[in-house]
């Protein structure tokens, strides 16, 4: 029975696999996991929905990206998107490679110096995404669905990357501060400035090979698709 409480987790990942509907599929994972919990004696029925219902109160503060988002979806609407991939597809020295290159570079700075840049509800899916594409358009033409959902990829990994690797390089930044005082509790003798000084190496190295992975992805888009444009 208590493996069985794990179904709500089978769920989730089937329905991420099976790209459904993220909000529906978590929400019903954890009603599946209520009634698991149902059947073993452990909480009533509409205890389920009790649950539901704190855990959305207690958490209320982290739906104000809510407001984002609809912001996002109201300057998609009116063509942010297809702005942008214009916008990129006028510079013809412009690969899906280097354009991410550079976001790379100015998202882990920012991130470096605790700079809230960044995001992919607020500028990934509209703005760097929308580039990449069109900087490939340009370039290429049209590509294969296998290699669009590579740019896709590429596209949130720079989020990911520049945040991810960029964070702890600050000694006043909120996730320096966590690890060093978490390490602290754990024994360790450390302080955010030993943080900060060890996370610039780790920095840099991910900058690099970051930038060669996307500049290795020009050549293969290159040597499979040609140039569009000379």
């Amino acid at each position: 029975m208590v493996l069985l409480k794990l179904l709500g987790v089978l769920f989730v990942v089937i329905g991420f696999i099976r790209k459904w509907d993220t909000f529906s599929t978590v929400v019903a994972a954890g009603i599946i996991t209520g009634l698991v919990a149902v059947f073993s004696g452990d909480i009533k029925f509409m205890e389920i929905f009790e649950i539901l219902g704190k855990s959305f109160v207690n958490q209320r503060q982290s739906t104000i990206f809510v407001v984002t988002v609809g912001i996002i979806g109201i300057c998609e609407r009116y063509g942010l998107k297809e702005k942008a991939k214009d916008l990129i597809m006028k510079f013809k020295s412009v690969t899906c490679g280097r354009l991410l290159s550079v976001w790379l570079v100015i998202r882990q700075f920012s991130a470096a110096f605790s700079l809230r840049l960044g995001g992919h509800v607020q500028f990934i899916r509209p703005l760097i995404l929308p580039m990449a594409e069109g900087a490939v358009s340009a370039k290429h033409g049209a590509v294969d669905e296998k290699d669009a959902d590579e740019v896709k990829g590429l596209a949130a990994a720079s989020e990911n990357f520049g945040n991810f690797f960029g964070q702890l390089c600050f000694m006043g930044g909120s996730g320096t501060l966590l690890v060093a005082s978490t390490m602290t509790e754990q024994g360790f003798d450390v302080d955010a400035l030993q943080i900060a000084a060890a996370s610039w190496p780790i920095f840099g190295i991910s900058l690099v090979v970051s930038i060669i992975y996307f500049l290795l992805f020009d050549m293969k888009m290159k040597k499979k698709y040609g140039i569009k444009n000379n």
